[in-house]
């Protein structure tokens, strides 16, 4: 399949810079990149275009990127609870999402997008976790979230306290499930 060059209008993690011609698959391309606004087809007109633009720009991206790094140092260590139903064992009954995750910065102060939020995968398990938000392309913090069944148990946890299970209550059991060893 054949690939489509864009000119980058902002960095893109794992593609490139700002002003970069890339090579990407036309799907990427069409359901991402030029969706959003963050690249624009590599044609002669819009390499031109670009060249006349670029001063302006770099001027935007740069004084995005300032106030980015401003709301950066002021949230800087921010973390955010939440409260999910999960089992003894600490598996959640669902997951938390980066919209979950959004919906908590926003009341903590940071309003963010869901989109901002940059979760490889979503959280199962109860615990803090750290996960990274991307305020600007070029500006990424990091939030810790504490997952937890209630207030005090995220207090616990955030204390550095271990969470007591069921299961570490439980006498060990025999070799073959409570059987003692005949030997």
């Amino acid at each position: 399949m054949a690939q489509v060059e864009l000119i980058l209008l902002q960095r893109v993690e794992k593609l490139g810079q700002m002003g970069e011609v890339v090579k990407v698959k036309p799907g990427y391309a069409r359901n991402f990149l030029l969706p959003q606004s963050k690249a624009v087809r590599a044609t002669k007109a819009n390499r031109e275009r670009f060249e006349r633009e670029r001063v302006q720009l770099e001027a935007q991206n740069l004084k995005r990127r300032d106030e980015a790094e401003r709301v950066a140092e002021r949230v800087h260590g921010l973390s955010v609870t939440l409260i999910r139903q999960a089992s003894e064992a600490g598996a959640l009954y669902g997951s938390v999402t980066a919209r979950d995750l959004s919906d908590a910065c926003t009341a903590a102060g940071l309003g963010i997008e869901r989109s901002q939020v940059l979760l490889e995968q979503p959280i199962k398990t109860l615990g803090i976790s750290s996960v990274r938000v991307a305020l600007h392309p070029e500006v990424i913090i990091g939030v810790k979230v504490n997952v937890a069944r209630s207030t005090e148990e995220a207090e616990k946890q955030a204390r550095g306290e271990k969470i007591a299970q069921e299961e570490d209550e439980k006498p060990e059991l025999g070799p073959l499930f409570g059987q003692e060893d005949a030997a």
